[in-house]
Parts: structure tokens; sequence; C-alpha cells
């Protein structure tokens, strides 16, 4: 059967399952809800009990359950579309912490609207940074674009996944604005929530929660016109994937997303290493 994915609600109201009310009582819920723990739920453990917001597909529910179950949790910011997940955090009015990698190779235009998505919501956003010596020796070894000859991979490794994975080893849970049709050929399985690859806190399993698995470009896009999100002004000049800048272009009408990435490289490689699934 094939199941659609549910349009984000974009007043206050919520759509499907409520997210559950967290008690500091003691009392046990339901096998399908997830709570706060002492010590922080286990990522299996909140999936397993999280059913019902699988089931419903609401990214706000989903978004409000993870803020509510873990403290040590951040939002991944691309400086792309996935700014929608930092608008339902805010919609959920619970504290919620956000971070960016800097490449040192990000577009202009992507620098300033980090700032406008910091002023606009009141956020303080975690820039993080590659390990300058990592960089200084790779650039040293095989120059600025080496990418171009053999892969993407190296360079992401060094100025994208080394600090992804230094941060998230003081979370708990984190969340990505991945989606299913961002790349048919690497995200087509995508679940709302995975155990991660990498590992959190004290080498613990890290909860990753993706809330916009199920939404298409367009009903995120709908969703960013209709609450007046601000967006990266590349997308008016025909950006629907933003990365760094020597390896991101604009599409074409009637190309895939993420066609205007590693454009060099064949579909099925085109991953920086973020979100790797092994």
């Amino acid at each position: 059967m094939c199941h659609r994915a549910r349009k984000i609600p974009v007043d206050h109201g919520w759509t499907g399952v409520r997210p559950t009310e967290y008690s500091s009582s003691g009392h046990v819920p339901r096998a399908s809800e997830p709570t706060r723990r002492s010590p922080t739920l286990e990522a299996q453990v909140f999936i397993s009990r999280s059913q019902s917001l699988l089931d419903g597909r609401d990214p706000l529910a989903l978004v409000d359950a993870v803020l509510a179950t873990y403290s040590k949790c951040a939002i991944a910011f691309s400086g792309a579309e996935d700014v929608v997940l930092i608008d339902l955090a805010k919609r959920t009015g619970r504290p919620f912490r956000v971070f960016c990698l800097d490449t040192g190779r990000l577009h202009p235009e992507t620098y300033r609207y980090l700032e406008r998505v910091r002023e606009h919501y009141g956020l303080t956003i975690d820039v993080l940074h590659p390990d300058t010596q990592q960089v200084e020796d790779f650039v040293r070894a095989k120059g600025l674009f080496s990418f171009f000859v053999d892969g993407h991979q190296e360079c992401c490794g060094i100025r994208k996944v080394s600090p992804l994975r230094k941060h998230l080893a003081g979370l708990d849970a984190w969340l990505t604005g991945q989606r299913r049709d961002q790349s048919p050929g690497t995200r087509s399985t995508l679940e709302m929530l995975e155990v991660d690859s990498f590992t959190g806190q004290s080498g613990k399993p890290l909860l990753k929660a993706n809330p916009l698995t199920w939404l298409s470009s367009d009903e995120v896009w709908q969703y960013i016109r209709e609450r007046g999100v601000p967006y990266n002004e590349l997308h008016a000049q025909g950006f629907r994937s933003i990365g760094c800048e020597p390896c991101t272009r604009a599409t074409l009408p009637g190309q895939h997303e993420r066609e205007g990435r590693w454009w060099w490289e064949e579909q099925t490689r085109k991953e920086c290493g973020l979100h790797s699934r092994s």
C-alpha cells in the first residue's frame, strides 16, 4: 500500500498523534510512548516506544517528542531548506540547540543566510570548523580541487565528517533535514528514527531523527512560503541542493535536485559521509 506523507500544519495545532505528556511522577507510559528517563533513554528504546509517532508521520509531533525526551540534542542545519526543522522546533516552545558545519568553502550567500536565520529566530548557532592542521596538510599535498580528480570523500571527511563526529560525541540525539526524495539512490529507505552509525556521549548509541523523511520538496517549500520562513537566496538562483561552493551548481528544469551536487560523479556516490547508514 502506498502511504502519503503528512503535510506539516502551518498553524499552531497538531495533526495526527499528540506527543506524550511527559510525566515526572514515575508513571510508566504505554510502550508506544516516549518519555524522559534518567539516565537518558536509549535510542532503540525510544524508537520502539514511538510507533504511534512513526505511523502518524507528523514532523512537528516528532520534533516535539525528541526535544522533550533528550536534553543533549541538537538540530543540524546545512544552510538550506532544512531551516524548516528550526521553525518546527521554535513552534514546540521547547529549548533547542542548532549547529552547522563551516567547511571554509561555503557560498558567500550561505554565510549571510546563517546570520539571517540567527537573527530571525533569536538563536545561537554553534558553527563547527574542521581541524586547521588537517586542512592545511590536505591542501598542501593535493591542492584545492583534488575532488575533481579522485572524488569528494577525502575532502568531505576532513571538512565535514571529522568535526561532526566530534560534536555528536557530546550528544544523545540529533535531528536532520533528510528526506527520501532528496536522493533516491541513497536515501530511499530512510526512516524517521534511526540508531546512528556514529556514537554519542560516552560512546553510547546515538538517536538520529529525520522528521522530514516523508515530505516532498514541494511540501517543504509550501511550508516555507506559508510560514514566511527565511531561505537561502541561492534557491532563487536555481540551486535546489546547497553545499560547498566548488561542489554545488544550479540545476536545469527537469533535473533532480541532487544533480547539482558533485555532478562529475555517479549518482550513487552523492553523499558526503555525514549520513552514513553502514
